[in-house]
């Protein structure tokens, strides 16, 4: 990937191994710009490949970005359907630089509501990176905190699993994140100013660092993900401990 954008840190600086991204505020960028929500998404998309694929080149192993929630289902039927065609875009797209990277691209979420045909090309492209080790790419589409956690206690329920038997590490094997070698975020990014969640990989998200940028996502670019890095390594991560 050519980039116009500075990729260089401090010396010594520590990489995050897994960044997670909440991408908001594409509907309202285009607002204050007279534009229609739909055009927000797509500058949006733009967005969301060009930062993606520069934390491969600064070195982070794994990166989450929050697509679509479980909840975005109640938005309209015509922006519902044109952010599915965007995504089966988004794959299309990403595929050859996922390759190229040696990215494994890993779909978290429900996979019985999405279209058919979004459904094959994600299939797709999980099967043609499943053997990529390098770097993780979860592609987080309908997806939420609290439906992974219930659906993994709904299978470990069908699995017949004893009481005394589940432990932190079990119901870990049973999320959507299972088997990763970092399925935890050290930091996570929301854009367009709001400080929260929203259930955001919750189970995962316990000794995450929050990085909340002002700008709305559209004008979210790699130097932005290098300010959010630099001030990563200025927090100090005790994990409970001294």
């Amino acid at each position: 990937m050519k980039t116009k954008w500075d990729l260089s840190l401090p010396e010594n600086s520590q990489i995050p191994h897994h960044i997670a991204i909440i991408p908001d505020g594409n509907r309202r960028w285009a607002k204050v710009r007279g534009m229609y929500s739909l055009e927000g998404h797509k500058k949006g998309f733009d967005a969301a490949v060009e930062v993606t694929e520069a934390c491969w080149k600064i070195g982070v192993h794994t990166v989450s970005v929050w697509c679509f929630s479980t909840e975005n289902w109640n938005r309209t039927k015509e922006e519902v359907g044109y952010l599915m065609k965007l995504y089966e875009l988004f794959l299309k797209k990403q595929i050859d630089s996922a390759k190229k990277e040696k990215v494994r691209i890993i779909h978290l979420g429900r996979k019985d509501r999405i279209p058919k045909s979004l459904a094959a090309s994600i299939a797709k492209a999980e099967a043609d990176t499943a053997h990529f080790t390098k770097h993780v790419f979860n592609m987080c589409l309908d997806y939420g905190g609290k439906d992974d956690i219930t659906r993994a206690v709904s299978k470990i329920v069908a699995d017949k699993i004893s009481p005394d038997k589940i432990t932190q590490e079990l119901v870990e094997q049973y999320l959507d994140t299972k088997g990763q070698p970092y399925p935890n975020p050290d930091l996570i990014i929301r854009s367009s100013g709001e400080q929260r969640l929203s259930g955001f990989m919750s189970w995962q998200n316990a000794y995450a660092e929050f990085y909340f940028e002002k700008d709305h996502f559209p004008d979210f670019n790699p130097s932005k993900i290098i300010d959010a890095i630099i001030e990563f390594n200025r927090r100090h991560r005790r994990f409970g401990g001294n």
